[in-house]
């Protein structure tokens, strides 16, 4: 598949109008809207960090109706069980009054799926969104499920350190495309949600997309070509996370105790083309891999105690890394 000056323009023009719509009701942070599209357009996952009340859920709330797809919420919560997430088995009789087990299927089933404060559930929860996560499939005994495409898990999260979270296993944490770190708002922008929630009426949000035209659009990113040198950029940018590495920087060596899963190095090849197909390009550059570094990779960089007594976070080794390697 070649993209034509036509995909070019409606690819560019769809993500605008989008954007657009989803600012009707999110006021402010444009470059977590803007990579939270990037990711449903690599048909990632994404987990966005925050501390309560900055909008997070609101935001996934606004994408699933913009987009309209089909949505559904999980409050978790330490009693939440594997059960409540991707559905049970359950006798029901048919019109002859013979019983027989039903599959009951669990919120999972969805397009998207908010996970709203996904660490305040125990490791034995967050193992049943493994599979769905990665496979896009639910096992249940013996029997296994496909799950509706498209098939995104926007998840929130608060800090670690505030009280009745649990740590996302790493195996988890490496099924998320992107971390995206929600910030508070600047002055005008928490003036400007003040007065859309206390005085003014709720904006009606259009319908933009579909979920068939998302699927499209998902298709027209994998034909974005990349250039050599860039992606051996990208892959040893991947390497240098790794400080096992006998040409991995001083800093890896020093402060990371593991680097990047192969996921990472998808990530950022898949991240990029979607950043190039927004601006209008044909092809990624290096500036391309260099923004989307940062949501890949803040999350599969894993610090020693050195690094974590120092008070270095995944995003100081990142940008050095860049710096070192351009």
């Amino acid at each position: 598949m070649e993209i034509t000056q036509n995909d070019l323009k409606d690819f560019s023009r769809k993500v605008y109008d989008i954007k657009n719509e989803i600012s009707k009701a999110i006021i402010g942070q444009d470059d977590i809207i803007n990579q939270v599209l990037t990711a449903i357009l690599c048909e990632g996952n994404v987990l966005l960090e925050g501390v309560p009340g900055l909008g997070k859920t609101q935001l996934v709330k606004t994408i699933g109706e913009v987009l309209n797809l089909e949505f559904s919420r999980i409050q978790f919560t330490p009693d939440l069980m594997p059960a409540d997430v991707v559905g049970t088995n359950i006798i029901s009789q048919d019109e002859n009054r013979n019983s027989r087990f039903v599959f009951q299927k669990g919120p999972v089933f969805s397009n998207i799926v908010l996970a709203d404060e996904i660490n305040r559930a125990t490791p034995k929860t967050q193992s049943a969104m493994l599979e769905a996560m990665q496979e896009k499939t639910v096992t249940v005994g013996s029997q296994t499920y496909k799950l509706n495409n498209p098939f995104f898990v926007l998840a929130t999260q608060n800090p670690i350190e505030m009280e009745g979270t649990y740590p996302l296993p790493e195996a988890q944490m490496d099924r998320f495309l992107f971390k995206l770190d929600v910030k508070f708002p600047k002055l005008e922008e928490l003036t400007e949600i003040v007065n859309i929630t206390t005085i003014k009426e709720t904006n009606k949000l259009n319908k933009i997309s579909d979920g068939e035209e998302i699927i499209k659009l998902s298709n027209t990113v994998k034909a974005v070509p990349i250039a050599k040198p860039v992606m051996e950029y990208a892959m040893r940018l991947i390497l240098a996370t790794h400080p096992q590495d006998t040409q991995s920087p001083e800093i890896t060596k020093k402060y990371v105790k593991f680097g990047s899963s192969p996921r990472g190095a998808q990530g950022i090849i898949k991240g990029a083309r979607v950043k190039a197909l927004m601006e209008g390009r044909y092809n990624v550059s290096f500036d391309d891999i260099n923004y989307i570094a940062y949501p890949v990779l803040r999350h599969r960089i894993l610090l020693n105690f050195e690094g974590i007594s120092e008070n270095i976070s995944s995003d100081d080794i990142i940008e050095e890394l860049i710096k070192l390697i351009s």
